[in-house]
Order: structure tokens, then sequence, then C-alpha cells
């Protein structure tokens, strides 16, 4: 989202400043001026010293610590902070309502999970809550914190739609764990159209808004619809995540829209007091896989190298029906 977002302020007429490691390249050339830091260290501190911005975008905030550098160094520096939240906030709540509206962010949360393999995510939700609290009791930074699902768009460094599009290409089955869970996700240009209109007319500060998309398909329904779209058959072979996680085999690897942690949000309050938009879901497929036949990678996405393994399953699976 940060590239699009970056692209879409230049071509508004605004100045852009983007603070990064600096780790990967990016096309700007010299029309963004860079600086160079780890935000979560006191570089972060010194390259901002004295500097002021009409407004910031947080893509890279992941803990109460984090957001407490940034009220430090930010106060009265930033005309208005928006964050980039998620909808794991939500998912690591007890007793959470779905679709979850803005008003379901309070009330207790989960325990440590007790699989290894929950960690992670519910860490990811543990520490954006963390982060959003400590904005929202700081006023000094006005800021908006913008809670997301499941992103998908153009340049997925994830490689979602791509996982789903070799295997595809390879005529087997896909493997697809949970495909009756609902899949509300978010385009990466949604998200980033909403951020100019939040930067260039901030709302009253101290909000939290949901962002997404409005049709609520399954993970089966959306995956039948991207096939449809590139021109193929989808066959799909659903088996407990179970299986495949006894098989050794990565139920993300195999359908990355087949997460046990992926939210489902209500955008409502966005679209009646941010006058969001988001494209029909169709079209937004035709557009990341208009991008995606354009550029084809030369290689795979990760997940793909265990496809053989996911085929054997499928055919152990279809040997035990006879």
């Amino acid at each position: 989202m940060g590239r699009g977002l970056v692209w879409r302020l230049l071509c508004g007429g605004h100045r852009v400043t983007v603070l990064n490691r600096g780790n990967l390249p990016d096309p700007f050339g010299d029309r963004v001026e860079r600086i160079r830091a780890d935000r979560s260290s006191a570089a972060f501190d010194r390259a901002l010293d004295g500097r002021t911005f009409d407004g910031a975008v947080d893509f890279a905030g992941f803990s109460a610590d984090d957001a407490r550098r940034a009220v430090r160094v930010l106060a009265g520096r930033v005309g208005h902070f928006v964050f980039i939240s998620s909808g794991q906030v939500y998912l690591v709540r007890e007793g959470c309502t779905w679709p979850a509206r803005e008003v379901d962010y309070d009330g207790p949360t989960m325990a440590h999970p007790r699989s290894p393999a929950d960690h992670d995510d519910w860490a990811y939700g543990i520490g954006k809550r963390g982060a959003e609290d400590v904005l929202a009791a700081a006023p000094e930074l006005p800021s908006t914190r913008l809670r997301i699902p499941m992103v998908n768009g153009e340049l997925d460094h994830k490689q979602r739609v791509e996982s789903y599009v070799w295997r595809l290409l390879d005529g087997g089955p896909l493997l697809v764990p949970r495909a009756g869970a609902i899949a509300r996700h978010v385009y990466s240009g949604a998200v980033s159209g909403a951020i100019v209109a939040l930067l260039e007319a901030p709302p009253r500060a101290g909000q939290a808004f949901n962002l997404a998309q409005a049709e609520q398909v399954t993970v089966r329904e959306l995956i039948e619809q991207i096939a449809r779209r590139a021109g193929a058959r989808a066959e799909l072979v659903e088996l407990p995540a179970t299986t495949l996680e006894d098989a050794g085999v990565s139920v993300l690897g195999a359908s990355p829209f087949s997460s046990s942690w992926m939210s489902l949000l209500d955008p409502t309050r966005a679209v009646a007091e941010l006058g969001f938009e988001h494209p029909p879901l169709d079209r937004y497929l035709d557009s990341i896989l208009a991008n995606l036949f354009a550029a084809w990678p030369a290689e795979p996405p990760a997940g793909y190298a265990q496809r053989g393994r996911e085929l054997e399953l499928v055919r152990a699976a279809a040997a035990s029906r006879r």
C-alpha cells in the first residue's frame, strides 16, 4: 500500500518524505525525500529532530512502544497522524461479535494461545491494540486509526492471489481448508485512496474506522471468482487444516486465504462518516490479474514448493472415499 499511496500523493501535488530502513529499492527517483532510520530506535528521533509535516502515515507501528516513540517525537510537529491498524485487534478480543464494528473494540483480550502456531498472529493483534491505545490517549498527536482486514492488491509481497493462479496453471486441484469462511477483504487501492482523503480533510482526531469491501464472499467463492476471471476452471478440495498440518503441509502455503486469523469487519461507519468508497470485488480482481499477467514473476511463491505434497494429500483423500 505504501508505494501506491506515495504515487497518489505525488500526483495530487503533495511533497512527500519517505522514512524507512532503505533495504528495498523503490521507483520514485528524486520525486521524494528519503530518510533512512529504524523507527523503533533512537535513529528515528534523530532523523526527525526539528522536522514538521502536515500529515504522517504510519504503516510500521506494531507495538505500544512504537506508538509512544511516535507521540514523543512527532507531537506538535504533525498536523494529523494516520495509523494503519488491523482487524486482528478484534480477533484477539474475547467474545467479539462479527462482523466487527468499531464499538466492539473495547473488552477483555485473549490470553496467550496454547498453540505455538497461533503465537505470531495473537502477538500482532495485541501489539496493534497497544499502539492504538497509546494514540487514543495522546491528544497532543491528532490521529486517526484505520483498521483493515486481509489486503489484496497489485504487487502484494505475500503473493496471495498469485499463489492460487500458479496452482490453476498446473491444472491440479486446489487444496483449500476452511473454504466456507467469510473472506471480506480490502483492496489496497481503496485503502490508499482513503488515506489521501484523510490527509487532505482530516476528521475529528482520536477516532478509529474499519475499512473493508462490501462483498461477504466465502473463501471458496473468492477463489472461484479468481479462476473465472483468469479463464480457468477451479477444482477445489477441502480438507481440515489439521490434516494438512499433520502431513507437514503449510495451510497458508496451500491456500493463503484459509487463515484462521482472518478478520471480518463492518465498514458502515467509514462509508457514512468518511465517504469511504470501495470498488466492486470483480473490478479489483480484474486489475490484480491484469497486473500479474503483464509482469509474470520468474519464480513461484514460496509456498508453491510444497505443491507435490498437496497433490499427494488430494490423491490420498480421493482414494479413501472409494
